[in-house]
């Protein structure tokens, strides 16, 4: 058996239904018990965004945000979307919805938590995520061991996935070799790396806002190009959605999957990502980074993805796959062809920019892909460091930091100048199993999540502003809050 084949075995064994289901329960449960506050908590979401605390040990708020978009704002947003529609069908994008909304109270929780167990690291910064509130709060080191391992993993193979589309994008659009490309990128990276978690934050907060900013705009004119579209595509993924459409009907259960799939994916709401970033931030209260790490979801899916998924729809520009392909493009197995020969994913972008704006498509793509993927290189790589700082914490030493940015760089390089097929299936296996793991420790964690909220709410509604005093709700091992 072949290397691909051991991994889509294993793919298809960790993307199972049960982690769908999973992933849809945990958001809906989340959201029960903090009685929706993905919704009822939006004025303070926007509110807490923008306020600018930060000391010499962790960034502000909205660094943090930042980093956190750079992470989940990536290529995902353009692949990941098109791949949706072509494997799932327009109604996949209503499940990327759900799976976001619910989602939302997933990130609330587990960024909440990072911030109540997060700790210093031996250069004074704030370090945390599912490790060290999984050992802190769970007290299992084992558990939290396996899940920085598999972190590390899954942030090495997807930023080599990264690198990848940076070089296949330029090459395509501008015919520059992938090797010079991949030597520019890799110099860049290094300079980056070097400066440390506070260079990596200012990056991100200049660029993500600019390149969103940007891509929304390119995709609002096409959308205006084909207004008359826009109530016929809303209808068509709700149909297809539910199984009612007379072309996707039979595709409701592949929808689910796909849409879902690719929701966290893209959101990464629940599996632990988002709450490396957001344990950086110096916030006086852990709820308020939560509720802006909580927003973070809405932009990624509902503002972004979104924007691709009606650039792509209004155009009518995309094929889609009968299920029973299983991912393996086949001209013969399509259930619709409006795109003979074309392969899914950032083509589909390319060609529905193309037609709205003809000659400006292929280079606005690339253009996209290429600050896209460099910050969610860059946020991958501090989930990985951060891991690696757990891992070696009763060790550290610049050392070890410089062999973990030399081994870093050489995975994003090397995928750069290679196929990505088996990459991409070895990310989507670290996704997966960082979900699992994080998904069940935040269940089985939730407490002192949702007492800081309790304590939170109760300070707001008299009219205090919020001190986070963990002895007085009842939560052990936080040392960096206790006063």
């Amino acid at each position: 058996m072949s290397i691909e084949s051991i991994v889509n075995v294993l793919l298809g064994i960790i993307w199972s239904p049960w982690l769908v289901v999973l992933c849809l329960l945990a958001g809906l449960y989340f959201s029960v018990r903090t009685r929706f506050i993905q919704l009822r908590a939006l004025p303070d979401m926007l509110r807490l965004m923008f306020r600018h605390e930060r000391s010499e040990a962790g960034v502000s708020p909205f660094q943090a945000l930042s980093l956190s978009l750079s992470s989940r704002v990536g290529v995902g947003n353009i692949a990941g979307v098109a791949m949706a529609i072509a494997f799932g069908g327009p109604g996949a994008i209503f499940w990327m919805w759900i799976v976001a909304f619910l989602g939302a109270s997933s990130a609330f929780i587990e960024s909440t938590l990072a911030q109540i167990y997060k700790e210093r690291d031996a250069s004074g910064q704030y370090r945390g995520g599912p490790a060290y509130y999984i050992e802190k709060g769970l007290g299992q080191r084992w558990y939290a061991v396996l899940f920085a391992l598999v972190t590390v993993l899954a942030g090495a193979m997807l930023a080599g996935t990264q690198s990848n589309a940076i070089t296949s994008a330029v090459n395509e659009a501008w015919g520059i070799p992938v090797a010079g490309t991949t030597a520019v990128l890799l110099a860049v990276l290094a300079a980056v790396l070097y400066g440390g978690v506070r260079r990596i934050a200012r990056v991100a907060e200049w660029v993500v806002p600019i390149m969103a900013v940007a891509y929304l705009l390119v995709a609002a004119v096409v959308m205006v190009i084909n207004v008359d579209r826009v109530p016929e595509v809303l209808a068509l993924v709700l149909r297809s959605a539910f199984g009612v459409d007379a072309a996707f009907g039979a595709m409701i259960g592949t929808a689910i999957q796909w849409g879902v799939r690719r929701g966290v994916l893209s959101n990464e709401a629940g599996m632990g990502s988002g709450a490396h970033p957001a344990a950086a931030a110096e916030v006086s209260h852990p709820v308020m980074q939560g509720l802006v790490q909580s927003f973070s979801v809405y932009i990624d899916t509902m503002v972004v993805c979104s924007a691709t998924a009606f650039l792509i729809l209004s155009t009518g520009l995309y094929n889609v796959y009968d299920p029973a392909v299983n991912g393996v493009p086949d001209e013969a197995r399509l259930l619709l062809a409006n795109l003979p020969g074309v392969e899914a994913g950032p083509r589909f972008v390319q060609h529905a920019v193309e037609s709205a704006l003809p000659g400006f498509g292929r280079s606005f793509v690339a253009l996209a892909i290429l600050p896209f993927a460099f910050t969610t290189i860059l946020a991958l790589y501090y989930m990985a460091e951060t891991n690696v700082s757990y891992l070696c914490r009763d060790r550290p030493g610049r050392a070890t930091v410089t062999g973990f940015q030399l081994l870093f760089l050489g995975a994003t390089g090397y995928s750069a100048v290679n196929t990505a097929t088996v990459a991409w299936a070895l990310g989507d296996i670290g996704v997966g199993m960082m979900s699992w793991l994080n998904i069940i420790a935040i269940l089985l964690l939730q407490k002192p999540a949702l007492a800081a909220l309790r304590d939170y709410e109760q300070q707001k509604r008299q009219q205090r502003d919020p001190l986070f005093r963990p002895q007085a709700i009842g939560v052990r091992n936080t040392r960096v809050w206790e006063r």
